[in-house]
């Protein structure tokens, strides 16, 4: 079995997979005062709790974009496998053409989503993640990753609002039957998520007259799967994108590292 988990700032994506099949994905929280053993633990109950044998491990990998948590994410994933994993990162064969004018400074969840991307939709395609930050990558007819465009996540931006505004109430993150809002609470809802649908679709659009040509799309991350549903577009949603990508990683790296 292999364990594959990607730690972003808000959340940790964790799974296991038995050959090509995900057993189970699961989320934790990312707590930057978290110690290795208190991660460890968390992930061990993950694992009990969907009944996967905690010893028939065989491989691990992890991506993050929290680097002061690497090491203790990687003294968590040996406690909990007993396997040194491996980390996204320099030296790690991807099969993608990094077209940018620094690559290094590639996030390494949006390396694992176009990795992922990549085998679920071709190329040209367009990745949209929609996280703490609502990212979008493309990657060109050639497979080339040319770059992307960050904006503030949604629920970022809608705890701004509510945070920066005294009359504003929390509301859930739900599409609301209109777009015009006659009251507060269906107003906010289609600011938030028809508002970032309609961002989507019109981004999705310059990008592709940038392009020159019609490019797939694929979404994860979040409240993808409400915001992507009403797009115009046709975006397919995958909230296992990247844990996906991660396996296929592995896969591609596992004769190097002779595991």
């Amino acid at each position: 079995m292999l364990f594959v988990l990607d730690m972003g700032n808000t959340n940790i994506d964790l799974g296991v997979y038995d050959e090509a099949r995900l057993l189970f994905g699961s989320q934790v929280a990312t707590d930057r005062a978290k110690m290795a053993d208190q991660y460890a633990i968390e992930f061990l109950d993950i694992i009990r709790l969907y009944r996967v044998p905690e010893d028939g491990f065989s491989g691990a990998i992890f991506s993050s974009v929290v680097p002061a948590l690497d090491r203790r994410i990687r003294k968590a994933v040996e406690k909990v496998t007993g396997l040194v994993p491996l980390q996204v990162g320099p030296g790690i064969k991807t099969g993608v053409d990094i077209k940018l004018d620094n690559p290094a400074q590639l996030g390494a969840d949006l390396l694992v989503g176009a990795v992922a991307a990549i085998a679920r939709v071709g190329v040209p395609c367009m990745i949209w993640d929609l996280g703490t930050a609502t990212k979008v990558s493309v990657l060109d007819k050639d497979g080339c990753f040319r770059g992307g465009a960050i904006m503030p996540g949604v629920q970022t931006a809608y705890d701004s609002l509510v945070a920066a505004t005294s009359l504003l109430p929390h509301v859930s993150m739900e599409p609301p039957a209109r777009v015009i809002g006659s009251e507060t609470v269906p107003a906010m809802q289609s600011g938030a998520v028809l508002g970032t649908a309609s961002m989507i679709d019109g981004m999705s659009d310059r990008i592709e007259a940038e392009l020159g040509y019609p490019a797939a799309a694929v979404a994860t991350g979040g409240l993808g799967r409400e915001i992507i549903g009403c797009c115009k577009r046709r975006i397919e949603y995958d909230e296992n994108l990247l844990l996906e990508g991660l396996w296929l990683l592995y896969e591609k790296n596992k004769k190097m590292y002779n595991v």
